[in-house]
């Protein structure tokens, strides 16, 4: 494996380092495991709708975007995030980008990765050396279901059984293990060795494997039991949707967000649902856990959220398109609600991501047709893996 140079740096927008678009500002949110409060998606949503565009942005890591700022917005977004605790290190904010199991702790998987998210985060918030972090790196913590672990995370743990954990480095097996509770510490030993690799070969690479022989290098650096290597799980096409039967006999409902675009209107009334907490997926959509049955449903599928696991909307993303992206050669999300709505999306309505650009930001992970503008009409690819 060979170094990729990089000529430019790494310019992930952040909450305060914001990505000035076509339609305004844009700052993204790091929300390490997709885990939020109520309060915090409240904070989020009338952020949207006083200082943006009115609406959020699910993105494909569990993250949340803010489109369309006001100009001098910024210092009021982190004030107001800082305050709901989404932000707690200004210098490490565009590098916590970590995805956790979808249910985990609550729904199947082999243990409970939620308290791996907050103690990695607070352990990379801690260390300086850290802040030097792409905004591109990706961790990944996944509780034996294989959700997750797919995704390609440049750090990745995977639960083998209740009592051991496989280290992954650009998605693939190291075969060092560690049991639940030295996990975290192992990641974060990872993180650290990716930092002083990157370094040494020119502190370009954005991802683990951009480095010439980056996984193995990275493992030589770490202490750690070892064991047979195993295959990661391709990631799943979609993810849950509707009811989901929590093990305690409780209820989560899943609500794919159309797009990935929700309304603060949306969020207000999934804040309103939410008995304490929700959590944002990969798959653009928002788990409403621990609730006594499935009555919320329908009310938020009557407000425009999807709750039909067999729905077209679980196969179809889009990048942001006209007016937001000045590369867009068309309206891609516009062309896209047209084709759900009249049945008529290309590729037998296989899975697929349309694009305003070659660019094709935004696309997902796994087996995605492409949908690609090209100002005369769109070119439907072939079927690749993300």
């Amino acid at each position: 494996m060979t170094a990729i140079p990089r000529a430019r740096a790494d310019a992930c927008p952040g909450a305060l380092q914001t990505h000035a678009a076509a339609d305004g500002a844009l700052a993204r949110v790091r929300v390490p495991g997709g885990a939020l409060t109520v309060a915090q998606l409240r904070v989020l949503a009338a952020a949207a709708r006083e200082l943006g565009d009115g609406a959020l942005e699910l993105t494909s890591r569990g993250n949340v975007q803010l489109r369309g700022l006001r100009p001098g917005a910024e210092p009021e977004l982190g004030d107001r995030l800082a305050a709901a605790g989404l932000l707690p290190s200004a210098t490490h904010e565009t590098a916590r980008n970590v995805l956790a199991s979808v249910l985990s702790g609550r729904a199947g998987g082999l243990l409970d990765v939620r308290p791996w998210v907050p103690a990695f985060d607070a352990a990379l918030c801690a260390d300086p050396a850290l802040a030097e972090l792409p905004g591109r790196f990706l961790a990944a913590f996944d509780d034996g279901r294989g959700d997750v672990a797919g995704q390609a995370p440049d750090v990745g743990l995977l639960a083998l059984d209740a009592g051991t954990v496989a280290l992954l480095l650009a998605g693939a097996d190291t075969g060092l293990r560690a049991a639940p509770g030295d996990a975290v510490a192992l990641a974060l030993a990872a993180t650290r060795a990716f930092v002083s690799e990157r370094a040494a070969q020119g502190g370009t690479a954005w991802r683990v494997a951009e480095l010439t022989e980056g996984p193995a290098r990275i493992a030589a650096a770490l202490d750690a039991p070892t064991g047979p290597l195993v295959d990661v799980p391709a990631p799943p096409r979609t993810g849950p949707a509707g009811a989901v039967r929590q093990d305690d006999g409780r209820t989560a409902v899943v609500a794919v967000v159309p797009l990935g675009r929700l309304t603060a209107e949306q969020a207000g009334l999934l804040a309103d649902t939410a008995p304490a907490g929700l959590q944002l997926t990969p798959w653009r959509s928002v788990v409403v856990p621990d609730l006594p049955d499935a009555s919320a449903a329908d009310v938020l599928a009557a407000a425009g959220l999807v709750l039909d696991a067999g729905s077209p909307w679980l196969q179809v993303t889009a990048c942001a398109g006209r007016p937001g992206c000045a590369k867009s050669l068309a309206d891609v999300r516009t062309d896209a609600a047209s084709a759900v709505a009249a049945g008529t999306l290309p590729a037998g309505g296989a899975r697929q991501h349309w694009a305003g650009c070659e660019r094709r930001c935004g696309r997902p992970s796994g087996e995605v047709v492409d949908v690609v503008a090209t100002g005369a009409g769109y070119r439907v690819g072939g079927t690749g893996r993300g």
